[in-house]
């Protein structure tokens, strides 16, 4: 449970491999357990099916799942139990099994609720079990997949307060914590779950996939070109070597799909989201997994301008709207993707749509959807009203008007707008990245540096650079 899963697999393997021994059924469990961790679940499924015991059953469905084979799993689960004892971690992994399954066949409620009851089952044992993954991680990609960032949130911070599963969990558990404060808007907070999961030495290649898609996220949300270049750089032919799709493509290829499509690579990552769309059409495409699948592929082909796939998409996203309101939230945003991309922009469509978003959970992605429009609306009074709409929805306040003149002793101070603008000006942001960030246009950031640099005295960008860091001190 030291996260030492290397003498782990090991010693298993002798377990196995000794006819004689006691505990061969064992040794295939924990060898399961970690073949999950490196993202080697058919491998990991059979093992469980082996060993026959206790818990490996269940867990052996939930790889069968995993790999979508759903029908096989139906028939493990239906087999009566193992004769073994009721312990905590056979009830919870079975329950664990049952949630991933309604997660696929049945309602997303159930399933949440499902898994949450297995992650409060699985709580007393805390540190001292090896699992395939833990209720808590598997509720919160349910969650997150359903719009229910709260409850995400809730149900890994009671695991990493318990220390569920051990130091690969916990770490595991830090990344999806990273997610949900991420999708929200929480930036710091994702930065922060992020170092805490990456400090501790090299990860393995599932929670590796995990880890970089969220650098990859904030580098996007950041409108940071350059380190989204250096980390997609960094992970080349990473994702081809380490896991392969499971049902929650999510967390799991989101991040990596869409960039793909802004740095213009898709064809890097094609192979990997083939899998992973044939893998939820070998499930019935379930709407919770398919959703999440369908609007990171949309939004691929909008920032690689390939407006044909993401008509497409946003049509796939319309025939699951109908199965949970996050599923119709994303759908509508789609569809409204889709008319701005042909130049048709209907400010109340988007502005509900937007909003919708917001309310879901992905207040990011409703911002940016109002702040795209205003952009590409020819409309003043629209523009004014889409910017707000971006605004409102990311806790900005309006900008007044016009700022009231500042007094001779004041000369050097900023304005509130100023202080935003200079900080990323100093960060290296181009006036277009620092306008889609504030929502406002790229010549209003030009007007407000120039402002600066009159107010300043500042003969040259370096000189006025000097002096804005002077300013803004520990802030930069």
């Amino acid at each position: 449970m030291s996260g030492d899963l290397d003498s782990g697999l090991r010693l298993a393997d002798q377990a196995i491999a000794a006819e004689a021994a006691a505990d061969r059924a064992h040794g295939a469990s924990v060898a399961a357990a970690v073949l999950a961790h490196r993202g080697l679940l058919s491998s990991s499924t059979e093992l469980y099916r082996w060993a026959g015991e206790g818990s490996a059953i269940p867990f052996a469905a939930l790889g069968l799942i995993g790999t979508g084979r759903l029908a096989e799993a139906d028939e493990l689960l239906s087999r009566p139990g193992s004769g073994g004892p009721p312990t905590l971690l056979a009830g919870a992994a079975r329950q664990l099994a049952q949630g991933v399954r309604e997660s696929v066949a049945g309602s997303a409620t159930t399933a949440l609720a499902t898994l949450t009851r297995a992650a409060v089952l699985i709580e007393p044992l805390g540190r001292n079990v090896l699992l395939p993954d833990t209720p808590a991680a598997l509720a919160a990609l349910v969650a997150l997949h359903c719009g229910e960032f709260t409850v995400a949130e809730s149900v890994l911070r009671r695991a990493i307060d318990s220390g569920m599963g051990g130091a690969i969990a916990v770490r595991r558990h830090l990344l999806l914590r990273g997610w949900t404060a991420m999708l929200r808007g929480g930036f710091d907070a994702a930065r922060s779950d992020l170092l805490a999961a990456t400090s501790s030495g090299p990860m393995e290649p599932r929670d590796w996939l995990l880890a970089t898609g969220l650098e990859i996220g904030l580098a996007r949300r950041d409108s940071d070109l350059s380190a989204l270049r250096t980390v997609w750089g960094s992970g080349r032919g990473r994702p081809s070597s380490g896991t392969p799709p499971t049902c929650s493509p999510c967390c799991r290829w989101a991040s990596w799909a869409v960039a793909a499509g802004r740095l213009h690579d898709s064809s890097r990552l094609a192979p990997h989201l083939a899998q992973a769309t044939e893998l939820v059409q070998q499930l019935g495409n379930p709407p919770l997994w398919s959703t999440a699948l369908s609007w990171s592929r949309m939004h691929a082909a909008v920032l690689d301008e390939h407006p044909e796939d993401a008509a497409r998409h946003a049509a796939d996203l319309a025939g699951l709207a109908a199965a949970h309101p996050y599923c119709a939230a994303v759908a509508d945003a789609a569809r409204v993707w889709v008319k701005l991309l042909a130049g048709d922009v209907d400010p109340v469509e988007t502005e509900s749509a937007a909003r919708a978003l917001a309310a879901a959970g992905l207040v990011w992605d409703g911002a940016r959807l109002a702040g795209q429009a205003a952009i590409r609306t020819t409309d003043r009074a629209a523009m004014v009203a889409l910017l707000d709409c971006a605004r409102i929805i990311q806790g900005r306040q309006q900008e007044p008007q016009q700022e009231a003149p500042m007094a001779a002793d004041n000369a050097t101070t900023l304005s509130d707008r100023e202080r935003e603008v200079a900080e990323l000006v100093v960060s290296g942001l181009t006036y277009k990245q620092i306008g889609e960030k504030l929502f406002i246009s790229a010549k209003t950031v030009e007007y407000h540096v120039a402002r600066m640099r009159q107010r300043l005295g500042s003969d040259t960008r370096s000189d006025l650079l000097n002096q804005l860091r002077g300013l803004l001190g520990n802030r930069v």
